[in-house]
């Protein structure tokens, strides 16, 4: 049985329909018209998405790969818009659409009041379609075209309120800083052209072998592995896309944008990109050692001492933003040691546990109106029982408790690590090990100060009075309140596989033949696989699970029972909570290297090039040499009619006069 092409090539056209009526027709339409077909559009995507799974799975469909429109061609290169469906692809299609249909409902509700409505669904809609291009691609340039276009997507939601100054900075931000990895990554994709001479990927992988041994002179003199290089460049893309040290910088100041596109990056979409990226390239990736252990080392640095920085962040969003930094890190640490299955599997995983966190937060900052600072909040379990419940649950699967869906998949990248042989596995074993610890402390420290201790904000029942004060910190003009149903629903319907889609999952992804031939190393695990309860008791006496409690202690007793000691402790370790204040000073470093010495650098090549060469010496210095020159022989034109005469005269003397030279010579 073969899958059809025509309901693959309707997976991503339903969300770009729906995309382009709310966008251009938005003001014929109305609102309820733009939630309507982008809703509809990304539920038909997430239908058809589950069936392909299925066929896939238990089916018994043999996996897709066609090309349906020829881009161009020239001389022997030709580029194509074509699908490779396998179960790779389908896992990814099911998780990007589903987690999108949520988000969609979900900003039925937390846009309602927003004069922007109509554009952001446009806008989330565009950005469904361009995950699901990118991942269903055959090519590397359609896998090229997916990664700009969420990138150019993700500028506009980042942006989305474009009147504040802080959303242009962030999203101008973004789009600097990837396009930093973008350019690694062209290059990557042109090695690959040039030693191949073929985008297709399945060519590309059925020969990657005639890669060994041969080599690159980027420096002359200095050969280096083509593998390494085009790994290298490959994977820089990743790290601006999935936000990997130093290219993170970014996915902070993401934040600025509206709380359902916060979800639909950080969950399901854009920063999970590179992660499946690599992936799916492991053919290329498996031939080079020194790429792989880059990848590793990368990847714990940022799992790790991002984390950290999630510690002493007040803001709500914020704090899950370096959460899903530190979450990506672990991802790409599986991913360095050879273990893409596992790191699939808590991308996977990690879609749920983080999009449900991140809409609760949304739902917090609703009630709050849209006060994201924990400090004014406390006490709103009383007033937010769904929301409290399904934060509860996407916590403790975050701070992987045995039998969430989190345990499952970072356990196995953290046993994984542990029996790499690669050079570098000790630092990340250290890394990911202790960044559970991390994990634990700031996940329970955000539902403490959200849901816990005493009430610290203020109700003003004086309308008037609120309005004189209404950007008071913890003002509210009316207690908080639940969500209505189309911000809970989604919440209990994450929650679900929050709990459950680990157990039910881990047997054939990790430990079974589900890739199959998807990934280079899928299935090597099978015969370690003693069942989903043995694994949940086993995960109780192991170190991830202790030091995950010694978190949840320490976040306890600090913010819940001895509130006082968080600002003791904060004055005795000033020095280290600074750093992690200024974020180990990454912004400022670019600032002053980059963006300054960018400027400078724009300066002198100004004053120097454009001024004192192309203005002084070609435009003005030519216009004052004809003036000299004029000037000169202007005294020749008299207006006499002797002088010309004479001028005649001395002309025909020395034409004749250098003719009897010639002749005489």
């Amino acid at each position: 049985m073969s899958l059809n092409a025509n309901i693959l090539l309707l997976i991503p056209l339903a969300p770009l329909l729906g995309a382009i009526v709310a966008g251009l027709f938005r003001n014929q339409i109305g609102r309820v018209g733009a939630h309507t077909v982008t809703i509809a559009g990304v539920a038909l995507s997430t239908v058809l998405s589950l069936w392909v799974l299925y066929q896939l799975v238990w089916g018994g469909a043999a996996p897709f790969n066609e090309n349906l429109y020829t881009w161009f061609r020239v001389g022997g290169i030709e580029a194509h818009v074509g699908f490779l469906v396998d179960r790779l692809t389908a896992l990814m299609m099911a998780v990007v659409s589903f987690v999108s249909l949520m988000v969609h409902i979900y900003t039925i509700g937390y846009m309602a009041d927003d004069p922007g409505y109509q554009r952001f669904f446009s806008y989330i809609a565009l950005f469904t379609f361009s995950m699901l291009m990118l991942v269903m691609a055959n090519n590397f340039l359609q896998l090229f075209f997916g990664w700009e276009a969420v990138g150019l997507v993700s500028y506009l939601l980042i942006g989305f309120w474009f009147k504040r100054p802080s959303a242009i900075f962030a999203n101008l931000k973004a789009f600097l800083v990837n396009r930093v990895g973008d350019f690694g990554f062209l290059l990557g994709i042109a090695g690959v052209l040039y030693f191949f001479h073929t985008l297709d990927y399945q060519t590309v992988f059925a020969h990657a072998a005639s890669l060994h041994g041969r080599t690159l002179e980027i420096v002359a003199g200095s050969p280096w592995s083509a593998a390494t290089v085009i790994c290298l460049c490959l994977f820089l893309g990743a790290m601006g896309k999935s936000a990997q040290v130093p290219l993170h910088v970014w996915l902070p100041d993401s934040m600025e944008g509206p709380t359902p596109i916060s979800a639909l990056i950080h969950a399901a979409t854009m920063v999970t990109a590179g992660i499946f990226m690599v992936a799916r390239l492991s053919p290329l990736f498996e031939l080079s050692d020194t790429a792989l252990s880059v990848v590793l080392v990368i990847g714990a640095t940022t799992a790790f001492f991002t984390g950290l920085i999630g510690i002493v962040v007040n803001d709500i969003k914020r704090v899950i933003a370096y959460s899903t930094l530190s979450q990506l890190g672990y991802m790409t640490v599986a991913l360095g040691a050879s273990a893409y299955s596992t790191a699939i599997f808590h991308l996977m995983t990690h879609a749920f546990f983080k999009a449900l966190l991140f809409l609760g937060a949304g739902s917090v900052i609703i009630a709050m109106h849209h006060e994201q600072d924990m400090r004014y909040m406390g006490g709103l379990r009383r007033y937010l029982p769904i929301t409290y419940l399904t934060m509860w649950i996407g916590t403790l699967a975050l701070a992987g408790v045995p039998g969430f869906a989190g345990f499952f998949s970072k356990d196995a990248i953290i046993e994984a690590v542990h029996e790499s042989p690669r050079w570098g596995a000790g630092y990340a074993y250290a890394c990911v090990l202790a960044g559970v610890f991390v994990t634990a402390l700031y996940s329970f420290r955000l539902l403490y100060l959200t849901f816990h201790g005493r009430e610290r904000f203020v109700v003003e029942h004086d309308a008037h009075h609120h309005d004189e004060h209404h950007h008071a910190p913890g003002h509210l003009a009316h207690p908080p309140h639940e969500s209505p149903w189309v911000v809970t629903v989604p919440l209990i319907l994450l929650a679900i596989p929050s709990v459950v889609i680990g157990g039910y999952t881990v047997g054939p992804l990790l430990h079974g033949d589900y890739f199959g031939a998807a990934l280079a190393t899928a299935g090597e695990h099978a015969a370690e696989f003693a069942g989903v309860w043995p694994t949940i008791l086993e995960g109780f006496a192991a170190p991830p699970f202790w030091l995950a409690a010694a978190g949840f202690g320490v976040a306890t007793f600090v913010y819940l029972y001895r509130p006082e000691l968080a600002d003791r402790i904060q004055s005795m370790l000033r020095p280290l909570w600074r750093l992690l204040d200024r974020k180990y000073w990454f912004d400022e470093i670019y600032q002053a290297v980059f963006a300054r010495g960018s400027v400078l650098l724009g300066r002198g090549l100004w004053r120097g090039g454009d001024v004192g060469v192309i203005d002084n010496v070609l435009i003005d210095g030519t216009s004052a040499a004809v003036g000299r020159i004029a000037a000169t022989v202007r005294w020749v034109q008299s207006g006499y009619l002797y002088t010309y005469a004479f001028a005649m005269i001395l002309g025909v003397v020395a034409l004749l006069g250098g003719l009897w030279l010639v002749v005489r010579g």
